[in-house]
C-alpha cells in the first residue's frame, strides 16, 4: 500500500489548473523613464491639440475659450485658401518624393559597386542629410540669387541667360519647381542610405547565378535586386511622403510661402493662422484635418502596394 502525503495530494490536485502568469511589476519601473517623456512630449500635446480643434481658442482673448463643436471644420471645408495650400502640399510632396526615390536608387546602386574611394563617395553623399534645414535654405537662396547666384552666373556663362538674372524664388512659374529641387537634394541622402543598406543584404551568389544563366543587368535587377528592395522601397516612400508633406523649415526659409501663396504648404498655412493671426482653434482643426486626409491616402496607397505584392 502506497502512502500519499499531504504535499503530494495538494500538488496532484493543483496539477489540473493552469498556474496564473507571473507579472514582474518591477519591469514597469524600467519602462517608465522612456514612457514618461513620450506621454508628456508626444501624447499629451497631441490630445491637447485634438481638443483645441473643437474650441474657439484665440490669442489675446479675455473671454474664456468656448467649445464650438465642428464649427472650425465647417469653416475649413469652405476655406478655398486652405484647399489651395493642400493642393500645393500634395504637388510638393509627390514632386519631391518621386524623383528623390529614383535618384537615390541610382546613387545607391552606384555606391554599392566595388569602386575605388567608395568610402569617400559614401561620406560625401550624406552631407546634405547632416546639414540643418535652415542652413540648406540659406545656402540655396544664395544659389538662386538673381544677381550673384551661382545658377544665374552659370547660365550667363553658357549664353542661356541675359545680363539680368532670373529671380527663381520670386517668379510665379519658377518658385515651386525651384523649391522642389531643393527638397529633392536635401532629402535624397536619407533614401540613399536606406536603399544602400537593402542592397548590401542581397546575396551576391544570386547575382552570380543569374549572370551564369545569361541574365543581363536589367533582368538581374528586376528578378533579384528589386524583390529584395521592395519592402524597403515601400516603407521609405511612405515615410518620405509624410515628411515632405509636413515640411516647414525649408520652404519657410526659402520663400515664406510666396510669391502670392504659390509655395504656401499646409504647415505654413497652419503656422500663419496660429502664430500670425492668433487663431489657435482653427489652426488645430487644420492640422487634425491634414492628419486624417494623409492617413487615408497612405492607407489606400499601402493597401494597394501590399496587395500587389501578395499577388505577385
Amino acid at each position: 500500500m502506497t502512502l500519499v502525503t499531504a504535499p503530494q495530494r495538494s500538488a496532484a490536485a493543483g496539477s489540473g489548473r493552469a498556474a496564473p502568469p507571473r507579472r514582474d511589476r518591477g519591469a514597469w519601473f524600467l519602462v517608465l523613464p522612456a514612457l514618461i517623456p513620450i506621454l508628456v512630449l508626444s501624447v499629451g500635446p497631441l490630445l491637447y491639440g485634438i481638443g483645441l480643434a473643437f474650441t474657439d481658442a484665440q490669442s489675446g482673448r479675455t473671454q474664456p475659450t468656448q467649445f464650438v463643436g465642428l464649427l472650425n471644420f465647417s469653416d475649413l471645408f469652405h476655406d478655398t485658401l486652405f484647399w489651395d495650400s493642400f493642393r500645393i502640399g500634395l504637388v510638393w510632396a509627390v514632386g519631391v518624393t518621386v524623383p528623390q526615390f529614383f535618384l537615390a536608387l541610382g546613387l545607391a546602386l552606384l555606391l554599392n559597386l566595388n569602386l575605388r574611394m567608395r568610402w569617400l563617395a559614401r561620406a560625401l553623399a550624406i552631407i546634405p542629410w547632416a546639414m540643418p534645414e535652415v542652413v540648406v535654405g540659406i545656402m540655396w537662396r544664395l544659389v538662386y540669387h538673381p544677381d550673384a547666384g551661382v545658377l544665374n552666373e552659370t547660365l550667363r556663362n553658357l549664353g542661356l541667360a541675359g545680363s539680368e538674372g532670373r529671380d527663381w524664388l520670386s517668379g510665379l512659374a519658377t518658385a515651386l519647381p525651384a523649391v522642389i529641387v531643393v527638397g529633392v537634394w536635401a532629402g535624397m541622402p536619407q533614401t540613399t542610405v536606406s536603399l544602400l543598406a537593402g542592397l548590401q543584404n542581397v546575396p551576391r551568389e544570386l547575382h552570380e547565378a543569374a549572370a551564369m544563366d545569361g541574365a543581363g543587368a536589367w533582368r538581374r535587377f528586376r528578378t533579384v535586386t528589386w524583390p529584395a528592395l521592395r519592402p524597403i522601397a515601400l516603407a521609405i516612400s511612405a515615410l518620405n511622403f509624410i515628411w515632405n508633406f509636413n515640411s516647414f523649415a525649408l520652404v519657410f526659409v526659402l520663400t515664406d510661402g510666396g510669391p502670392g501663396g504659390r509655395t504656401r504648404l499646409p504647415m505654413l498655412f497652419a503656422y500663419e493662422e496660429a502664430f500670425r493671426y492668433g487663431q489657435f482653434g482653427y489652426a488645430a482643426a487644420m492640422g487634425l484635418a491634414m492628419v486624417a486626409v494623409i492617413s487615408i491616402l497612405l492607407a489606400v496607397y499601402l493597401a494597394g502596394r501590399l496587395k500587389g505584392g501578395d499577388e505577385s
